[in-house]
């Protein structure tokens, strides 16, 4: 039987800053949503440290999901191209949330977390994230499908997607040259996956400045963290 009133400890680890809120199973914000900066660097560790600060006055919640920039298979994490994947290796995000914290806890990537919380349900979608590096998502009738670690594809022969449209590329080759390489990759992504829509997150999301097909969303990238309460509701 489906749980109307469990409250949800919601973690959006990222790579420039860590953020977090309390949900209702509905997805409904229940404190006001904080953040801190990302350690650097960025060891479990210290990030563990962070998140234990960060939510210490939140109230009372009964489960926690977390989405975490790289590949996490069964809450355990295997890349962690934005953190240090040496550092991370085979880290058992969800378990020791768990300890830590002392409620049951699900982690996945943090891409897939905002899918599921922009996702209509209908068609195929595709979600991908412009900040520190490029995250991404597909899903198929709301649901997830497994998770393709974009990020670190070539899209040329020397740069992988982080490396071509992430935030030290955009820095160093400035808007329009940034913006130019962004319309490129629009292009690669509608010919490889036919998304029926495409929803674009993250901080530098703002930054595009060409004209988006219709089915091309610039969203929220606070809605994201939303996703905790999507992630739960499908557990169950």
């Amino acid at each position: 039987m489906e749980d109307t009133d469990g409250k949800i400890l919601a973690i959006d680890i990222g790579g420039s800053h860590i953020k977090s809120t309390v949900l209702n199973n509905h997805g409904d914000f229940l404190v006001e949503y904080k953040r801190e900066k990302t350690p650097v660097p960025s060891s479990p560790g210290k990030i563990m440290a962070v998140i234990k600060e960060l939510v210490q006055h939140f109230p009372p919640y009964d489960r926690i999901a977390a989405g975490f920039p790289g590949f996490v298979e069964n809450g355990i994490v295997k890349t962690a191209p934005k953190l240090g994947n040496d550092l991370w290796k085979s880290y058992p995000l969800a378990q020791n949330l768990e300890q830590m914290l002392g409620k049951p806890a699900l982690a996945i990537n943090d891409a897939d977390l905002q899918g599921l919380a922009l996702s209509s349900g209908k068609g195929v979608e595709m979600m991908i994230t412009l900040g520190t590096g490029f995250g991404s998502a597909i899903l198929k009738d709301g649901v997830l499908l497994p998770h393709l670690e974009m990020s670190q594809h070539p899209v040329t022969k020397k740069k992988n997607y982080n490396d071509y449209i992430g935030e030290a590329a955009l820095l160093k080759i400035g808007k329009k040259r940034w913006n130019k390489r962004m319309k490129k990759v629009i292009g690669i992504l509608q010919i490889v996956f036919n998304y029926d829509h495409l929803y674009i997150s993250g901080g530098n999301a703002a930054l595009i400045r060409f004209p988006l097909e219709k089915n091309i969303s610039i969203v929220d990238n606070k809605d994201g963290i939303k996703g905790a309460a999507v992630l739960w509701r499908q557990k169950n």
